[in-house]
């Protein structure tokens, strides 16, 4: 690396919004986030379903012979 062209890196706090914080190092000292790994749908295994608009879902499911889930 070549010296006197990379920024100062502090240690810094993640806040996200469901309460969670997160230290790491970066060149700002503090960041707010909407999701993290602790509320984000993907990790915690709470997605939900599709919203079927106009039908597209079910009509989907009648042409190939799917039956309904729940």
């Amino acid at each position: 690396m070549k010296p006197e062209i990379h920024p100062e890196t502090t240690e810094c706090t993640i806040n996200c919004v469901c309460g969670a914080t997160y230290q790491t190092f970066t060149v700002g000292s503090e960041m707010r986030v909407d999701v993290c790994a602790k509320c984000h749908p993907f990790y915690t295994g709470q997605q939900t379903r599709f919203i079927d608009t106009a039908g597209r879902v079910e009509s989907f499911r009648r042409r190939y012979g799917i039956k309904d889930e729940s």
